[in-house]
Formats: structure tokens, sequence, C-alpha cells
């Protein structure tokens, strides 16, 4: 695959003769005559590579040379030269040059060069995508075995080598974004970018701008030129989430790009051709919001190629465990801390909660448990009073011989979750501990022993408690 490269010479002879050369193996060139008019072409495009003259009218190659390091730090910069010295080759190469040849230019070393510079900067590009793939820790596969995950996983399997457009839905923090790597990754454009847009985080007036990128001066900020999303994404995957958010105004140009692969930058008129593989996301339901006037028909069937649905966590408790693993391991791992364990009575409360903010809700509880216990196991006394408030209300439900202590249990945590209980944190934990216990002694009719086991503490310290409480007489 041929690159895009910039020729700044003063002798047109030399442009002439290396764009002839470039252009047999398959690249596209770009000409200046002075180094002021190559810097306004960088600030235009977005080329591979440069070959710099160091001898030019008005601003020398080694003066250009500086303002590429300083502006394109990534540019590889050949210099060629007829008077060159040992002296002028060092100072080039110290500045930041890739390399350094002599006029008459050599047709080999042109080659030869040329296709080790465009090497070294796509492995430098190779290089930063991955260190930013370490970074974020990206996922790029579903964690669970139940059902519906592995329907999930086969559908993908099935979609994935394919080019077809994905429509993902589903509630928010289920892991629509994970679903859309976990294609990229098993897809032939694997090898290529996933560049992902959240739709629903860039202003109206600016989408157009990242998504198809903008010439300079094309609105008030536009400092310099830039790619857009789609530009990024040729020849890999483009990942819209959140499309339901969109406007009906870029709705209408996105629908056109998409079916044509062609655009233009904004303030520009070159039209740019990409080849880019589609996946959208959404958290809403697009049919209601084509009724209510708010998305349109046409890109809806024009996304909707191959849907699939993430379902919630709620539907698939028995992950959670081993969610909860994967996000123990992961944050001891980033953090240093000890790894805390959940016990099967803290496992059976937590399989039994709604998790309304799904899969991200979890992950945000279990470093919240990780950062108050760490390297301590987590029973039921543990928990959040938002987690606790469900549990008692469906023991209530299930259990009349709960009675009255469930009732306080549920009071209790109302209080301290809606910021009613008392103001002083130690004694708001105390009382609402002492309702838990209450309320726990009460279903398992008196029974210490089962007491004890249910809440994960030994006959002593569950025997201390209960007197310091008053359930008990000391």
């Amino acid at each position: 695959m041929g690159g895009q490269i910039l020729i700044v010479d003063d002798e047109e002879g030399i442009r002439t003769s290396l764009r002839g050369i470039l252009e047999d193996e398959g690249h596209s060139v770009l000409e200046a005559e002075s180094g002021e008019r190559g810097l306004e072409i960088l600030e235009a495009e977005a080329p591979d590579l440069l070959f710099l003259d160091i001898w030019l009218p008005g601003m020398d190659g080694l003066a250009v040379l500086d303002r590429v390091r300083e502006d394109h730090p990534g540019l590889p910069v050949v210099m060629i030269s007829g008077h060159g010295n040992i002296e002028t080759a060092v100072s080039a190469i110290k500045k930041g040059a890739y390399d350094f040849i002599e006029k008459p230019l050599s047709l080999e070393k042109v080659l030869i060069t040329s296709a080790k510079a465009l090497e070294f900067s796509r492995l430098r590009q190779e290089n930063l995508a991955l260190k930013t793939r370490i970074e974020t820790e990206q996922t790029f596969r579903l964690t669970g075995e139940s059902e519906a995950i592995r329907e999930l996983r086969r559908a993908i399997e099935q979609v994935a080598p394919t080019n077809a457009w994905v429509l993902i839905t589903g509630e928010n923090g289920t892991g629509k974004e994970i679903v859309a790597r976990c294609i990229h990754a098993q897809s032939r454009r694997s090898e290529q970018p996933l560049v992902a847009v959240n739709c629903a985080a860039i202003p109206e007036e600016l989408i157009e701008s990242e998504l198809f990128g903008h010439e300079k001066g094309a609105f008030t900020g536009a400092d310099k030129a830039q790619a857009g999303k789609f530009e990024l994404a040729d020849g890999g995957t483009l990942f819209l989430d959140e499309i339901g958010d969109m406007s009906l105004k870029t709705q209408a140009k996105i629908l056109r790009i998409l079916q044509e692969q062609r655009f233009e930058h904004v303030g520009g008129r070159k039209t740019i051709t990409v080849d880019v593989r589609v996946i959208a996301a959404t958290n809403k339901n697009l049919l209601e919001e084509i009724a209510a006037g708010r998305f349109r028909e046409d890109l809806y069937f024009r996304l909707k190629v191959f849907p699939l649905e993430v379902p919630p966590l709620r539907d698939r408790a028995e992950d959670i465990p081993l969610l909860m693993d994967e996000f123990v391991q992961a944050y001891v791992r980033q953090n240093g801390l000890r790894p805390t364990e959940f016990t099967p009575e803290a496992l059976a409360v937590l399989a039994a909660y709604p998790w309304p903010g799904n899969v991200r809700e979890l992950k945000n509880f279990v470093e919240r448990m990780l950062i108050m216990h760490s390297g301590k196991a987590v029973d039921p006394g543990h928990l959040p009073p938002e987690i606790l408030i469900h549990a008692s209300a469906g023991e209530e439900e299930g259990q009349a011989s709960s009675g009255a202590g469930a009732d306080e249990l549920v009071l209790a945590a109302e209080a301290l979750v809606l910021g009613k209980g008392p103001m002083d944190l130690k004694q708001a934990r105390a009382d609402f501990e002492a309702a838990f216990l209450r309320a726990k002694l009460a279903e398992c009719e008196g029974n210490i022993s089962r007491l004890a086991k249910a809440v994960g503490l030994d006959r002593s310290s569950l025997y201390k408690k209960l007197k310091e409480y008053g359930i008990l007489e000391k």
C-alpha cells in the first residue's frame, strides 16, 4: 500500500525526477518549491514522508526541519542536498532527520530510504496504538458462561469475518463497545484501526469536523488541518457509539457518506474516498425514536444489516462471579492492592440485585469494595445500603417470618441512602449493622449458629456484636 510523500525542493528537475521514481512505486506525491509552501501543505495534508532540500530560498531546510519536528513530530524527514558534507548531515540527523541523501540522487538510495522511512512511520503508529491499548486495557472478549453470552458469542463469530455492518443495542453499561471490539478483533480488518466515536459526547456544531475532518481556517479555532474519524478508520472499522443521540441534520449527512464512502473535509473541496466497516450502537429504542421523528428511518435500515442485542446483567446473574473475579484481578494489578474475596452469602445477595447500571455498575462496585476491604473477606454486612435494601425487600416479600426485623432493616438502610440517618459516620454504620443483625436473627429464628454462617462471622465475634447492640443480654 503506497504512502503520501511531500517533496520540498526549489529545483523543478529534482521534484520531477523524485515524483517519477516514487509514483512508479505506487506512492502519491505532493510538491513544494519553498520551505514556506511546504509548511502550508503540511497544515492542509497529512503526508507519510517528507523529502526536504537543505538549500532553499527564504527559509532554509534546517529551519523547516525545526518547524516540522515541533508541529509534526511523527513525520519522518529525509534531507537532500547537492552541497552535502559531514557537518551538514550530522546537524540534520541531530535535529531529528530520519536520513540524509546527497545529489545527484541515486535511484536505489531513494527507493531503499523511502521504503525504510515509511516502514518506520508505520511501526511507530502501531507502537503508539499498542501502547494506548495496553494503557486503557481495552477488552476484546466477553466474560461469562451464561446461555445469553454464549449465544452472543456465536452471533459475533458468524458476523465478524464478513464486512456486514452491525447495529448493537442494549442498556447503558452492558458492554456494547466490548462487543464492537470483539467483532473487529475477529474480522479480516483486525490489523487495521478501530476508531470509536461517542456521538453523544461531541457537540452538534463539532461533530461534522470530528467525523469528516476540516481544513485550516474552516471555522474559529481551526488553526491547522485535521483528519476526521472516517479518514482515520480507512481500511478498518468505525464504531459509532450512541448513534441515537445524533441530530437529524448530522444523520442526513452521515447517511449520504455511509452510502457513498466519499466526503470532503469541512471547508475543503477535495473528495476523499475511504473503505470503512461501520458498527453502530445505541441504548435507545430506535423504532420509538423513528415514530417520534427523532431518528431517520432510512438511516436505521442502512445500519441494521446485522442486529445484535447485548443482554442486561440481571438476565445473566450467573456471570456475576466471573466478572467480579476479572475486575478484582485487573484492579489488583493496576493498584498493587491485596485481592478481596466475597463470601457465598454476599454473592447470593449480589446475584439477586437487579444492577440497573449493568456491568459498569458492577465494575465500580468491585473497585469500591477493594478500596474499602483490601485483603479481606466481604460478607453481606459490608455491602452498600442500596444493595441491602433490595435484598431485604425481597426477603420480606418471600418470608413472612422476617416480620418487623426486615422492616427495621429496610427503614435503616433507606435512612442511610437518603441521608436521613445520623450525621456521624461511625454511628450510622453501627445503627445499620444493628438493624441488619436483628433482621437476620429473626430470619434464623434466633439460632446463633445459623446467623453466624449467614453473615460470615465466627460465633465469638457475633456474640460480641449482638451484646454490644443490645440484641442479646450482656
